[in-house]
C-alpha cells in the first residue's frame, strides 16, 4: 500500500514473482467513473471508494480460498500480492476486516522521491496533480511492515522477503 509513485505496482509484481504467488493491481478493478474522475485530476471520494474497495475484499477473500468471494480462487499454495494505496485506516478495514493471513506493507517515502518518481512516469489516468490529495488523505497504518522506498525495488522486496519470511 501506498501513495501514488511509491512503487506499489512495481514492487509488488516483484514480490510475487520472486514468491511464486499471484499479482493484481488494484487499479485493474476500478469502474470507469472512478478511471474517468481520476482522469480529470479529480480525487475520489469516500462513496467512490466503496464498491472499489468491497470488490478488492473479494479478491483478498479468493486469494486466501474464503468461499463464495466471486472470484476464481489463487494458487492456495502460493499466496497473492495486491497492490493498492489503502489510504486510510477505514479502507483498509474494507479490505482486511478480521482477515487472518494477510500482512500490509506500506511503501513509504519522501514528498521530493514521489515527485520525482511521478516526473519521470505516466499512469494511464492518475495524473501527478492527485499526488497531494493523496498525501492529505493517508492515514500511515500503525501494523503494517513499513519499507522506506529510496532503495531500489529489487532492495525492497529482498527486505519484505526477509520480514515476510522471518
Amino acid at each position: 500500500m501506498g501513495v501514488m509513485g511509491s512503487g506499489k505496482t512495481t514492487v509488488g509484481r516483484l514480490l510475487a514473482e520472486r514468491l511464486n504467488w499471484s499479482f493484481e493491481d488494484a487499479d485493474a478493478y476500478h469502474p470507469q467513473s472512478n478511471i474517468d474522475k481520476m482522469a480529470r485530476g479529480v480525487a475520489l471520494t469516500d462513496f467512490d471508494r466503496r464498491p472499489w474497495l468491497r470488490t478488492l475484499s473479494h479478491v483478498i477473500d479468493a486469494g486466501l480460498g474464503i468461499e463464495g468471494a466471486g472470484f476464481e480462487s489463487f494458487d492456495q499454495e502460493a499466496g497473492l500480492v495486491l497492490a493498492c494505496s489503502a489510504l486510510k485506516r477505514t479502507y483498509r478495514e474494507i479490505l482486511v476486516g478480521q482477515k487472518s493471513g494477510v500482512q500490509i506493507v506500506f511503501l513509504q517515502g519522501s514528498e521530493a522521491l514521489l515527485q520525482a518518481r511521478l516526473s519521470l512516469r505516466e499512469h494511464a489516468f492518475m495524473p501527478e496533480a492527485l499526488l497531494q490529495s493523496q498525501l492529505a488523505t493517508l492515514e500511515a497504518p500503525k501494523d503494517a511492515l513499513t519499507i522506506d522506498i529510496a532503495d531500489p525495488a529489487e532492495a525492497l522486496v529482498a527486505q519484505i522477503c526477509s520480514a515476510l519470511l522471518a
